[in-house]
């Protein structure tokens, strides 16, 4: 499965950041996701499953526990990719924000 396969579904990309706080239980996971998107256990497994089996999550069992850790390198080959499209918007957004400042000044300088 790609990457953007992956990161695409919101359950996933928000599993991601409940892990990117620290490692959590499977528990701990599902009791927040069931809450945001009210999905079962058993489906919440499976986007575990999906992470896990496609290198952006691991796990490691502590007694009748598994822990779940975010994987730091399948995000950086993403990041990686995505840098070849930072070139195209990055001077554009740095140009805008040059522009919104000129903006600011030009406001506070007119009387009242």
């Amino acid at each position: 499965m790609h990457a953007f396969d992956v990161l695409g579904d919101p359950v996933r990309r928000r599993i991601l950041e409940l892990l990117a706080g620290g490692e959590q239980s499977s528990g701990a996971v599902t009791e927040t996701i069931r809450a945001e998107f009210g999905i079962s256990q058993p489906a919440v497994s499976q986007h575990l499953k999906v992470l896990r089996d496609n290198g952006f999550a691991t796990v490691r069992p502590e007694g009748t526990r598994r822990l779940y850790a975010v994987r730091a390198e399948p995000l950086r080959e993403v990041d990686a990719w995505l840098d070849h499209f930072r070139r195209t918007w990055t001077p554009r957004l740095d140009a805008l924000a040059t522009e919104v400042a000129r903006g600011r000044r030009t406001h506070r300088q007119e009387p009242p």
